[in-house]
């Protein structure tokens, strides 16, 4: 009798670490950090490589861990009850209910769950290799399981898919990028990074455009003296020449070839053909996504590219360095003046041009306006307020109030932007 009862009370200690295993597994594969993994399986760590196997097919894996956890639950609960009723008799059946309640509870789901989620890259590369020939034990009677199940499913009209979507990924690493740590001024332009290398593909060029209204362009039928000189006077390296109309774009003139052209006739510039020394103009639809638009400017070699509607009407330009400040921020030069369009203010509100994108604005600031309805700060606030607001008109939304400062014609030209992190009362004087 005595050996009896030593065996069944061994029996049930080694069915709860079992319990204990098979939850604290669980928790692990489920809660292992994927990149983490998929960076140390790249390192040549074999365990991460297991783990990466046993969760391509998760289905599989749960259910052979569900399958342990309930056949070793069920069973030292049997044994218990059995135990308990030798002793009690019939009451010995609520005994152990509440003995292996308790026992499976502490012991078997809080007590291993509560360090595989907070070890749970570690846990889950060591109970890998084991995992690895319990799937494979389990597999004939998990996959009956699993077609059971999907059947059933399918009754109630619920379609099972195992394909991981781009967005659903992309999500994921947006997540991860978000819940990454600190404040400071370093940290926050690496998340903007970031997310803006995950955007590429969703955002579209006219989104970041300069607008044509502020394209420097020039007049192909002046006198070459003149183009030169408008050339030299110029900021820009690559400049778009035009004929008979502004949306009638002829070619790209870059400063060096009109300096190359000025070289080799000795300054004498009468009956240069600007059109012959510019490029040819490279039209691109206004839905091209900055992905595709990068990596036609590595393929092309080229620097700019002109976008066009759908009506074949020029919109504006795209720049590889647009691209490029999309990822890493404002890329300032010699000739530029900072981030254009933006003047913070001594009060903490901030005075922005109405042509200034949104994309600069949430980057700069670390704000989340809105810039699917609109891409530029006149753009939204005509979105928002459904009308062409007067001077001196005031909204709010977003958390956010806009104070119309200037308006020329129907298109707003400034505004003044309070933050949610301002108070409501009356703004200082501006510096």
């Amino acid at each position: 009798m005595q050996d009896v009862l030593l065996l069944s009370l061994g029996a049930i200690l080694i069915l709860l670490i079992l319990s204990a295993f098979f939850s604290g597994s669980e928790t692990a594969l489920t809660a292992a950090s994927r990149l983490r993994l998929y960076q140390l399986e790249r390192n040549g760590n074999q365990r991460a490589k297991i783990v990466n196997r046993l969760r391509e097919r998760k289905e599989r894996l749960i259910g052979a861990i569900l399958l342990g956890n309930n056949l070793v639950n069920i069973l030292a609960s049997a044994l218990a009850t059995s135990l308990l009723i030798g002793w009690f008799g019939e009451t010995g059946v609520v005994y152990a209910t509440l003995l292996m309640t308790a026992l499976v509870l502490i012991f078997a789901e809080v007590l291993p769950k509560t360090y595989a989620i907070h070890n749970a890259t570690r846990t889950a590369l060591w109970v890998a290799p084991v995992l690895r020939w319990i799937v494979r034990a389990f597999s004939p009677i998990v996959h009956a399981v699993h077609w059971i199940v999907t059947g059933t499913l399918r009754i109630f009209g619920v379609r099972i898919s195992t394909d991981r979507s781009l967005a659903a990924t992309t999500e994921e690493l947006l997540g991860a990028i978000e819940l990454r740590g600190g404040k400071g001024a370093s940290l926050q332009q690496e998340r903007a990074m970031l997310r803006s290398i995950l955007d590429l593909a969703s955002v579209a060029v006219d989104e970041i455009l300069i607008h044509r209204k502020n394209v420097f362009m020039v007049n192909a039928d002046e006198d070459p003296k003149g183009i030169l000189s408008q050339v030299l006077s110029s900021n820009h390296t690559r400049i778009p020449l035009w004929r008979d109309s502004t949306d009638n774009i002829v070619g790209i003139l870059h400063a060096k070839a009109m300096l190359r052209a000025v070289h080799e006739r000795k300054g004498n510039l009468e009956g240069l053909d600007v059109v012959a020394i510019a490029t040819k103009p490279w039209f691109i639809p206004e839905s091209t996504t900055l992905l595709s638009q990068l990596q036609e400017f590595r393929q092309r070699h080229e620097h700019m590219a002109l976008v066009i509607d759908e009506y074949g009407s020029l919109m504006g330009i795209i720049t590889l360095e647009d691209i490029l400040e999309e990822i890493v921020g404002e890329i300032s030069d010699e000739h530029d003046m900072g981030i254009p369009g933006i003047w913070p203010q001594k009060n903490g509100s901030i005075v922005v041009r109405g042509t200034t994108t949104l994309r600069d604005l949430n980057r700069e600031f670390d704000w989340q306006l809105p810039d699917e309805p609109a891409a530029t700060m006149a753009g939204l606030l005509l979105h928002e307020a459904r009308q062409i607001p007067d001077i001196g008109q005031t909204f709010e939304f977003h958390g956010f109030r806009f104070e119309i400062l200037r308006r020329y014609r129907n298109q707003i030209t400034s505004v003044r932007v309070v933050p949610p992190s301002l108070a409501t009362p009356e703004e200082e004087a501006d510096a």
